[in-house]
């Protein structure tokens, strides 16, 4: 038994398939395959049940993997500490998050103080964030909902006003506030359902008894102000765009709604070993988007 063949094990027992392991692991399939036959053969018993080509982890299995987790956790954690240890230069920071655009600013900032720290970006729905923080494949997640599972601690960046943005053309564009109501038939450009958006717009619906009519969704938020000023619909954006879009034609409105906000927050594994790379970006974080919001509140 080696820390291979250990790691082998993890992605075919997370994934409970050898093929995407073996594409995960950039190795061939066969080699994953020979590896996980002799890891069982080493520990004398089966870790899946095997049916034609379907695999799935059974009890044994899933007990080895809550060790091997906590074991090869352990190990990561002590590269990163040894990383610190050689110097700030020796980092690494990987995030994730629903859309990177609003993450420019701060992520060009922390290139500029640390070049030497490698930065890993990733563009993720809610439900593969929470995965990539259980796996350690990102050290922070910027989360504009509510990130379950265990051992995840949160810190607040901000909390802003989402407005709603319409074309410059349209017949509410005049207007400083709208009741839901007297948008309730309009064509709606939002993302697919699990981005916050579309869990924002389906929770202020849902107040009126109606559903949102859905003209165009994507996975990519920030598009959204794009498609508006096109005439495709109308759709919701953080009050903090208003600032960032100046030139683009668009009126923004306030909806006349409790609670119509969203609020970004820094998730991470708090058992987890926090980088001095880590706990830098975490705190340029904080500083950034404390200093957006306080531009926003002053071009208000």
């Amino acid at each position: 038994m080696d820390l291979l063949s250990l790691r082998y094990f993890r992605e075919v027992a997370r994934r409970e398939h050898v093929s995407r392991a073996a594409e995960e692991l950039r190795v061939a399939q066969p080699s994953v395959s020979r590896t996980i036959a002799r890891l069982e053969a080493d520990l004398g018993v089966p870790l899946f049940d095997r049916q034609g080509r379907t695999i799935r982890l059974n009890r044994y299995g899933a007990a080895f993997l809550a060790r091997v987790e906590r074991a090869l956790d352990e190990l990561d954690d002590a590269r990163r500490e040894m990383a610190d240890a050689a110097g700030l230069d020796a980092g690494s920071v990987a995030v994730a998050a629903e859309t990177l655009l609003p993450l420019t600013e701060l992520l060009a900032g922390f290139r500029a103080a640390h070049p030497g720290v490698t930065v890993r970006c990733l563009q993720s729905t809610p439900e593969a964030m929470c995965a990539q923080l259980r796996a350690r494949e990102v050290d922070f997640c910027f989360a504009s909902q509510p990130l379950s599972g265990p051992g995840l601690g949160a810190v607040r960046l901000l909390r802003e006003e989402v407005m709603l943005v319409v074309p410059a053309g349209h017949p509410l564009a005049a207007r400083e506030r709208v009741t839901v109501a007297e948008i309730a038939d309009e064509p709606f450009i939002t993302t697919r359902t699990g981005h916050w958006p579309r869990a924002l717009l389906e929770r202020l619906f849902s107040g009126i008894g109606r559903r949102p009519v859905i003209s165009c969704e994507g996975d990519e938020p920030g598009a959204t102000h794009y498609l508006v000023a096109a005439g495709l619909g109308i759709g919701l954006i953080p009050a903090m765009g208003r600032a960032e879009l100046p030139h683009v034609p668009l009126a923004w409105l306030h909806l006349d709604t409790p609670d119509c906000v969203r609020i970004l927050s820094l998730v991470r594994r708090e058992d987890s070993y926090l980088s001095t790379a880590a706990g830098r970006f975490r705190d340029m974080a904080v500083a950034h988007f404390a200093e957006r919001a306080q531009r926003t509140l002053s071009a208000g």
